[in-house]
């Protein structure tokens, strides 16, 4: 078992590595993109699936209570968290729909959407993406594998470099992290 352990380790610090050196760029432009954002007097709208699901109500905690430093709340919505309007736009107009009916009805030009999938082909993230587009957001992309339809559609597109969903989760919650930091240093230093 211990080499078990040893080897998923192991797993993950290669890919944080080619993270470290193929998205690091990228995830200064997301921090710059959401402090333009914020400046503006725009709002942050996340959504994902599953996992995805718990990251973005994870990312929105951080940036409208706080990451380490004591400051204002900042606009963010998770697009999963409200059963009652997740179950009926499910039950009315389909599964697909339950986070593009959130932007019809949530977002403004100027807002940042984010994405997150780990496939990088989630249905109801990607015709949520492409709303968004369409309504003037920024949109990005937390996405794993080859980035999938997805990364076709986002302004930005931060793609972790591996097939192996929990280490692309892993890597999500470690850039949502990085940003949150970096943005509170940015906005509030």
């Amino acid at each position: 078992m211990m080499s078990e352990i040893t080897s998923q380790l192991k797993a993950h610090r290669e890919v944080i590595a080619q993270i470290e050196g193929e998205l690091s760029p990228l995830i200064a432009e997301m921090i710059t993109l959401l402090v333009e954002t914020f400046n503006s007097g725009g709002k942050l709208l996340v959504m994902g699936n599953g996992g995805s699901a718990a990251d973005a109500q994870h990312f929105v905690a951080e940036i409208v209570g706080r990451f380490k430093m004591e400051r204002r709340g900042l606009p963010a919505i998770a697009l999963s968290t409200d059963t009652s309007i997740l179950t009926a736009i499910g039950n009315d107009y389909g599964f697909d729909k339950i986070f593009s009916r959130q932007i019809e009805a949530l977002a403004a030009p100027g807002d940042l959407v984010v994405g997150i999938s780990t496939s990088g082909n989630s249905p109801n993230v990607l015709q949520a993406l492409e709303l968004a587009r369409k309504l003037e957001c920024r949109t990005v992309g937390l996405l794993g594998k080859d980035g999938g339809t997805i990364k076709d559609v986002c302004s930005l597109a931060l793609i972790v470099p591996t097939h192996d969903t929990p280490r692309v989760q892993e890597s999500h919650i470690t850039i949502i992290h990085i940003v949150c930091d970096l943005l509170e240093k940015r906005m509030f230093a």
